[in-house]
C-alpha cells in the first residue's frame, strides 16, 4: 500500500493512473463546493464531508458520525470511484480534512492517500470545469472494529487519547460549535495543525515523533484519536501510520458526541 502521504512530485509521476478527490470543508459554514468550482485539480472530483463522508448529525453519535458503508459506497461510486482506484485526496488546510477520506479508505482496504500540502502544492494551472466521470462499483465494507474506539472505553484502557483540535478548544477557552467547553478527562492535546509547516507541508519525521514522546506515544503505543467530530482526528491516525508506528484507533463521534452528554465528566486548561 502507498504511503498515507505522499508530495507534488510523486503525483505529477503518477498523475495518469489515479483519481483526484477535492475534499475541502469549513467549520465556519463556506461550503467547500463554492472554492472547488472556482478551482481545484485537473479531473478531481469533488467529495462532500457532510453527504459521504459523513452520517446524519445526532447528539447520541456527533456531528460527523461514520457514514452507513453502504451509503458510502453508493456516494463513492456515483462520483466514479470504484473498488481498485487509488484515490489521492487533498484540501486547503494541509489535508487535516481530507484525511478523513483517506482513513476511512485505507482502513477498508483501498489505496489512498493525503496530498502533502493540498491544493497549495499543486503549482500549475487549476481547472474550473466539473469533473463527471461514469459511475463505477465501489463495494461495501464495514467499518473495522479494531480500528474505531467508542466512548464508554474511553478512560477504561491504557489507551493514550489524543486530542486533535486547537489548543484553545482543548483547554476551554472558547467551543463554536459543540456544547460544552473542554476536553475529555486524561486526553492529550496534539493539534493536527500542528504537526504541519507554515506552509502546509508534514514536518520531518524526526519532528513528528519528537511531538508525540511528548504526549507519551512510542512505537507500540495504543493510541485513540479524536477531535471535534472525528473529521481531523484521522490525520493524526495517518501520522501514525506514516512513521510506521502501531495503527491507533478513531473515537467517531470525538468531542460533539462526547460535550452533548451531561453526564460525562469534563476538563478545562492544559
Amino acid at each position: 500500500m502507498i504511503d498515507p502521504f505522499v508530495d507534488r512530485e510523486w503525483l505529477r509521476e503518477h498523475f495518469d493512473e489515479l483519481l483526484t478527490a477535492d475534499v475541502r470543508w469549513y467549520l465556519d459554514g463556506r461550503a467547500g463546493r463554492d472554492s472547488y468550482d472556482a478551482g481545484h485539480l485537473p479531473g478531481a472530483v469533488f467529495v462532500d464531508l457532510d453527504t459521504i463522508l459523513a452520517g446524519p448529525p445526532t447528539a447520541a453519535g456527533g456531528r460527523h458520525p461514520l457514514p452507513d458503508p453502504e451509503a458510502f459506497a453508493a456516494g463513492l461510486g456515483a462520483l466514479g470511484i470504484g473498488d481498485r482506484d487509488t484515490v489521492i485526496a487533498y484540501d486547503d488546510a494541509g489535508g487535516v480534512i481530507a484525511g478523513r477520506l483517506v482513513w476511512l479508505l485505507r482502513a477498508t482496504g483501498h489505496e489512498a492517500a493525503v496530498l502533502d500540502g493540498g491544493i497549495g502544492a499543486w503549482g500549475e494551472p487549476l481547472a474550473t470545469a466539473i469533473t463527471a466521470r461514469p459511475a463505477a462499483g465501489f463495494t461495501a465494507r464495514p467499518w473495522p472494529s479494531e480500528r474505531l474506539a467508542w466512548i464508554d472505553e474511553l478512560g477504561s484502557s491504557d489507551d493514550v487519547v489524543l486530542d486533535a483540535r486547537e489548543r484553545p478548544r482543548y483547554r476551554g477557552e472558547l467551543e463554536p460549535v459543540d456544547p460544552r467547553a473542554g476536553h475529555i478527562p486524561g486526553a492529550h492535546s496534539l493539534p493536527c495543525r500542528e504537526n504541519l509547516d507554515p506552509d502546509g507541508r508534514l514536518l520531518g519525521a524526526s519532528q513528528l515523533r519528537e511531538r508525540l514522546g511528548a504526549v507519551g506515544v512510542a512505537s507500540d503505543t495504543p493510541v485513540v484519536s479524536y477531535c471535534g467530530s472525528g473529521v481531523t482526528a484521522c490525520h493524526t491516525l495517518l501520522v501514525l501510520e506514516q512513521l510506521g508506528l502501531r495503527p491507533g484507533r478513531l473515537f467517531p463521534g470525538s468531542w460533539s458526541q462526547w460535550s452533548a452528554d451531561p453526564d460525562r465528566p469534563v476538563a478545562t486548561g492544559d
